[in-house]
């Protein structure tokens, strides 16, 4: 029989993870779908996203040269408002036909199209790319930046077209964990965290501009403001590991500005 004590504590547990949506089980990857390019919906080639030693690892060892197949991996449940947290590494090489750019590069990509919807032979789906890179060992080399496939956003008051903007982030080099998060509250404000530092920040992620193709034209309605979409991971050519993947679900607060304001805070100011 649990004592009073017992249930007191369990019931502060159930309390403290209210809320919070584990993405990534640590154990299988039955809540996703796969989508790499030149490959049908949920042909994971190559074993290239699976689970290993706990964690959500991105693999090629089975490709023999890349060949620009390009992947992600989606969560397969839609979300408008929330704060994301990825503890992330780059291990090993890049695999052979690799791009120069895409060496300890990878992504986690919000407001996406679902994976159903991209083409076959579609390359990156329409989405705001939290473009994580590595340290090169030499030079600066700043991660959560913002990469914009199919989309722009707004900073300052005005329309950023460019394909990528640098964040303000330290360099970390060789395989050392990373801990980031994104704070997403609808088309309005999106916030880049890195080890708790904000980093970058932007507004109204919307439809247009370009770096997408094989895509469907129907899907690119330029400026339709995204204010929902699924959350994918990249497979780029070189190995990553995620060892939490993990949300807040802020929809519940968006009607009551004060309790928002109140939730953010507690969150930005947990352990």
């Amino acid at each position: 029989m649990m004592t009073l004590g017992l249930a007191l504590v369990c019931g502060a547990c159930s309390a403290q993870k209210k809320g919070w949506v584990s993405l990534f089980n640590g154990k299988d990857l039955k809540d996703w779908d796969i989508k790499i390019t030149g490959h049908q919906l949920n042909d994971n080639n190559g074993n290239t996203f699976r689970v290993q030693n706990g964690n959500l690892a991105v693999s090629y060892e089975n490709y023999d040269e890349f060949k620009e197949q390009y992947g992600h991996i989606f969560h397969k449940k839609k979300f408008s408002a929330y704060l994301l947290v990825m503890e992330y590494r780059f291990t090993g090489d890049q695999v052979k036909g690799g791009p120069g750019w895409a060496t300890r590069n990878s992504g986690a990509m919000i407001h996406s199209q679902a994976a159903k919807t991209m083409g076959v032979n579609q390359d990156f789906p329409i989405s705001i790319e939290v473009q994580l890179l590595g340290g090169l060992g030499k030079g600066n080399r700043t991660t959560a930046n913002l990469c914009t496939p199919g989309t722009n956003v707004v900073m300052n008051n005005k329309l950023i077209t460019a394909h990528c903007v640098n964040s303000t982030s330290k360099t970390y080099n060789g395989d050392q964990w990373v801990h980031a998060e994104v704070l997403v509250l609808g088309d309005s404000i999106v916030k880049h965290i890195v080890e708790k530092d904000t980093v970058l920040t932007y507004e109204k992620p919307q439809i247009g501009g370009g770096n997408v193709s094989g895509n469907d034209p129907a899907l690119m309605q330029n400026g339709k403001l995204l204010s929902e979409g699924y959350i994918a991971l990249q497979s780029e050519s070189h190995p990553v590991e995620y060892r939490k993947v993990e949300l807040f679900d802020l929809a519940p607060y968006m009607k009551d500005k004060k309790k928002l304001a109140q939730k953010i805070k507690e969150l930005q100011n947990r352990k």
